[in-house]
């Protein structure tokens, strides 16, 4: 089940049973966490009803979220009062949920001292998303818009029928306002999921007016219903300022660093170097974001974000600050042009013809393909969290892919 789609769906229920929904959060939380979902998200519905009422519908959700798949634990919290009223202790909560892993007690403890009620299936992992998504509201300031369109049920587990040119058109009109919708060098519709849930497309933006007029142009099968939620998708939220001597494990950081062994490419056409001596890769789903990592040479200055797992580095993006313009070359001949030999070890060089000499190699400015400024992995291979440099707010020039 989707996780989003029960959302959607107690929504609308309230609105039909009279209740305001002021908004309905969609908050992804740390992308590198063990038990996480393929999205990591919580949802938040902010609402007037009645906290036994929403109790009631919550209960009735997680059972649709684990009808039938014993690896889902679901959880729910209700939490009465409004979402500027969360307390300190729990917005931290939230905070921490992007960049460091809790586990089920400390979210209970938290939920039961606030006096918060909680719903769960299996082990209820869900409720640290759930607790999450309670304090959200107040933990971020950075907010974006998904409008979700939703399938049809007997059509769920089936071939999507979406026209990939009407996607293509609808995206161009939409950006950069409405952005990760298609990739249009690998003629890709990032926005169209694979897999069998009840999301027909999610178009992602920052407005929602022009997430939904972008939906509302694709053409497709039937659209069940469709709904906006306000997100942190596209903010980075989950990227923490660190050292490369103090990295903890399934954290996403942003560094500053040296790049002290040059890129190479390994198989699979994985790319890896080293920053200060730790391991960064751009694994082969980047595509195209390989080539700027192989530009990189060892002495550039860069600033890096992505996911550290198992000793390494997972590029999201990076910033090149400085990069290295020289090389040490043997020396030419000031009288006949020619390369010089070595005139053996440690003795430097000497031109064989002119008895010309050097005491050793010199330096020489060489081109480079990459050019100072921000660097993105393509919209194929974004994370939900991660930033589109086409958003702006970044400290360089950006150099944003489509």
């Amino acid at each position: 089940m989707c996780t989003t789609y029960l959302a959607a769906r107690l929504a609308r229920h309230l609105r039909e049973s009279g209740a305001t929904v002021e908004r309905t959060l969609l908050v992804r939380l740390n992308p590198a966490v063990e038990h996480k979902t393929r999205g990591n998200a919580a949802l938040a519905v902010h609402t007037d009803a009645a906290p036994e009422r929403v109790a009631d519908l919550a209960a009735d959700a997680l059972g649709d979220a684990a009808d039938g798949d014993s690896r889902t634990n679901p959880g729910a919290v209700i939490a009465p009062g409004g979402p500027d009223s969360v307390p300190d202790d729990i917005v931290q909560f939230a905070r921490d949920a992007m960049r460091e892993i809790h586990t089920i007690e400390n979210a209970e403890e938290r939920a039961t001292a606030a006096g918060y009620r909680t719903l769960a299936r299996g082990n209820g992992r869900g409720r640290i998303g759930a607790l999450a998504a309670v304090g959200a509201w107040r933990a971020f300031d950075d907010w974006t818009h998904e409008r979700i369109s939703y399938r049809e049920r007997e059509r769920w587990g089936t071939e999507r029928n979406v026209d990939p040119e009407s996607v293509f058109r609808a995206a161009e009109r939409g950006y950069p306002d409405v952005w990760d919708t298609v990739d249009t060098v690998e003629r890709e519709t990032v926005c169209v999921p694979h897999t069998p849930c009840p999301v027909l497309h999610g178009i992602r933006g920052d407005s929602s007016e022009a997430v939904r007029r972008v939906g509302e142009q694709i053409e497709s099968e039937p659209v069940a219903f469709a709904h906006t939620f306000l997100t942190n998708q596209g903010t980075d939220a989950h990227l923490a300022a660190g050292t490369f001597d103090s990295l903890d494990e399934n954290r996403g950081y942003r560094l500053d660093g040296t790049v002290t062994a040059a890129p190479e490419t390994r198989r699979g056409g994985h790319v890896f170097f080293e920053i200060e001596d730790t391991p960064c890769a751009a694994f082969e789903p980047t595509k195209r974001f390989r080539e700027r990592v192989r530009g990189l040479r060892v002495g550039d200055e860069l600033t890096v974000c992505g996911e550290f797992t198992d000793g390494t580095l997972k590029l999201e993006k990076f910033a090149a600050r400085s990069l290295n313009r020289t090389k040490l070359t043997v020396p030419t001949c000031p009288d006949c042009g020619t390369s010089m030999s070595s005139a053996g070890r440690n003795q430097g060089y000497r031109c064989r013809d002119c008895s010309t000499s050097a005491d050793g190699k010199v330096a020489r400015e060489v081109e480079r393909d990459l050019e100072a400024g921000w660097y993105e992995v393509p919209p194929c291979a974004r994370r939900h969290v991660a930033k589109p440099l086409i958003r702006g707010g970044f400290d360089a020039p950006t150099h944003p892919e489509r």
